[in-house]
């Protein structure tokens, strides 16, 4: 599986267990991200430390479930970026509009 879902302190920390995140992914982890939401866990924390690319797809994705959560009372948080990936977020400049951290520990101490 390419989405690995853990629950620490109240927040879902979903892993990204990919080196490159497409078309061909999105659609599962679209999926995994709104069966959460539906299930009530609206503040979650997606960890990006292995994937080295993510497109526009994918990142589409993340801003989907970030509106989806921030319209009830929650936030996503993203974790770890390699450099094609944060160039990927400030190309965009979605590095405006998520929360990002280099540390899950930080990620889910910041919902304190």
């Amino acid at each position: 599986m390419a989405f690995k879902v853990e629950e620490h302190q109240g927040v879902v920390v979903v892993k990204v267990d990919l080196i490159r995140a497409t078309l061909a992914e999105a659609e599962e982890f679209k999926a995994m991200l709104t069966k959460n939401i539906q299930l009530g866990r609206h503040n979650l924390v997606v960890d990006l430390l292995d994937c080295e690319f993510i497109d526009s797809t994918f990142l589409g994705t993340l801003v989907v479930a970030l509106k989806k959560v921030t319209g009830l009372g929650g936030d996503l948080r993203l974790v770890g970026f390699h450099p094609s990936v944060q160039s990927m977020f400030e190309l965009t400049r979605m590095h405006r509009v998520f929360e990002t951290y280099k540390t899950l520990d930080k990620a889910l101490k910041s919902f304190a």
